[in-house]
């Protein structure tokens, strides 16, 4: 029985050794997978260390500007004001708007890798005097006014950037106060993560078709 036994044992020592042609090339895809993951883990960890020294970035040089600086989940977002950038119910930039802009370029230009958002908020307000048909309209207008200046100005790739507006849709405040219908009225500009951008752009479309990209 013992020498059964030893036999038995010796056996599987022996089929298990002898892997066969499939087991090898399971066992090879298997490692090139985990050399992926790897990578995409090394790249990831890379990204998470751009995007934190984008903050620091961006805090530093929009200090003093009204501008938040944060993350959710789509990304880094900054948080523009719309009476830093427009006049009321206007899309073009005031003159204002051109230091900070240019400070925000200089940040996207540190990380050349990263698409970029750019969204536009509105409260509540009904649209009146201004000559917009709503506010889904003004904030697509205000947000392609960023999108081209940073472009045209500081030739940042269009390639990266994406535009949409988002009207009354998005408030981050109760639009029952002053000061939170004023805090509404903004610009946000995220910087997404690379693997988000073909879905951020399919979520524009998805908006309405209140997305724009640059074209000129």
């Amino acid at each position: 029985m013992l020498a059964l036994g030893l036999l038995t044992a010796a056996g599987c020592a022996i089929n298990f050794s002898k892997r066969s042609p499939w087991d090898i090339q399971q066992l090879a895809e298997l490692s090139d997978q985990l050399e992926q993951f790897k990578t995409l883990a090394r790249l990831k960890a890379e990204e998470i260390n751009e995007l934190r020294r984008a903050k620091g970035l961006m805090e530093q040089k929009l200090s003093g500007s009204g501008a938040s600086i944060g993350y959710d989940e789509r990304g880094l977002v900054t948080r523009l004001v719309d009476q830093v950038l427009f006049d009321s119910g206007k899309a073009d930039l005031r003159r204002g708007a051109y230091p900070v802009l240019d400070k925000v370029a200089q940040v996207l230009q540190e990380v050349p890798d990263q698409p970029v958002g750019i969204e536009g908020h509105t409260d509540n307000a009904p649209i009146k005097v201004s000559g917009w048909a709503d506010n889904h309209e003004l904030s697509v207008a205000r947000a392609n006014a960023v999108l081209s200046y940073l472009v045209e100005k500081h030739g940042i790739d269009s390639a990266r950037l994406t535009a949409m507006g988002y009207g009354e849709d998005h408030p981050i405040e109760s639009n029952e106060t002053a000061a939170g219908r004023q805090k509404n009225r903004r610009v946000e500009i995220v910087i997404l993560p690379r693997a988000s951008g073909a879905s951020y752009r399919e979520e524009a479309d998805r908006v309405s078709g209140h997305r724009s990209r640059y074209t000129k």
